[in-house]
């Protein structure tokens, strides 16, 4: 744990953000102190990057934002995209087609905004979720009348849909296996969970993990001197590939195993305890 720390990357949804979507002053005041210390803060979250609290992170001094699971990069504040990847709009259309008979909401990301179809707006408080998180579901989305429609109107480069399911009387999300099955071993497709019982489609090769390996190349700084925080699948690669890798507290098993120091959970401000354990050494 002897590294010094220069690039840190956080987690929003689980890990920077409380239950209520809300950033701690806790953990405002330890993202204040490592930048004036000289460490550089991105934010690498499953979300579009119109969807992500940006006049928060940008007052806080937070430098980059990896958004869609790594699909892209944009600097701040100047909103300046570095970097992205997403999938052909045929391609995009042709999965989200195939779901159409399996009852499943899906959401297409594209070009830093997030797209939804408006049969399923009245649906969200189907999900099991909580009522912050429907809520932020339908204020980040825009409602169109057919997905496909507006991929190829637009010739739109997809880059993430997010697969969301529907309980059944015992609480199963109805379809989950059949669509994770389906696309698992597909080589063109990375599949992670966000959380939320929902699943995440990306090109291949597209990761947290791998956005900030560009991240680190870009500004000249050894992966040995990053440290990236996360608590569910989609962080995994992220904290595997940082020189220190920190689960939340509230972390599912498998990002715990993975990780090298477990940190207090988003409610008790963890991101605050680990920047100031690993980075500040205090």
């Amino acid at each position: 744990m002897e590294k010094k720390i220069k690039l840190i990357a956080l987690d929003l949804d689980g890990t920077f953000l409380d239950e209520e979507k809300r950033i701690s002053e806790e953990n405002s005041r330890a993202v204040r102190e490592a930048i004036k210390n000289g460490i550089v803060l991105a934010v690498s979250t499953g979300r579009a990057f119109g969807s992500i609290p940006l006049k928060e992170l940008e007052e806080l001094g937070i430098s980059y934002a990896i958004t869609a699971n790594g699909a892209m990069i944009h600097k701040l504040p100047e909103q300046e995209c570095l970097y992205s990847d997403g999938m052909d709009s045929e391609f995009a259309c042709e999965i989200i087609n195939e779901l159409q008979d399996l009852d499943v909401q899906v959401d297409a990301f594209v070009e830093g905004r997030c797209y939804g179809e408006k049969r399923f707006y009245d649906r969200i408080d189907q999900m099991d979720l909580s009522d912050v998180m429907k809520n932020y579901m339908r204020n980040s989305r825009t409602f169109v009348d057919s997905e496909t429609n507006f991929i190829r109107e637009n010739n739109a480069k997809v880059q993430k849909l997010t697969l969301n399911f529907f309980p059944d009387q015992n609480g199963t999300c109805r379809s989950y296996d059949v669509v994770y099955e389906r696309f698992v071993n597909d080589p063109r497709i990375n599949i992670v969970t966000g959380g939320y019982n929902n699943l995440e489609l990306n090109n291949w090769g597209v990761t947290k993990g791998n956005s900030l390996r560009f991240l680190s190349e870009k500004l000249g700084i050894p992966l040995e001197n990053t440290m990236a925080c996360g608590d569910t699948q989609n962080d995994l690669d992220m904290i595997r590939t940082a020189g220190i890798g920190v689960a939340m507290g509230n972390a599912t098993d498998d990002v715990k195993q993975a990780a090298d120091f477990i940190t207090r959970s988003n409610e008790e401000d963890g991101v605050a305890y680990a920047i100031r354990t690993l980075a500040l050494q205090r």
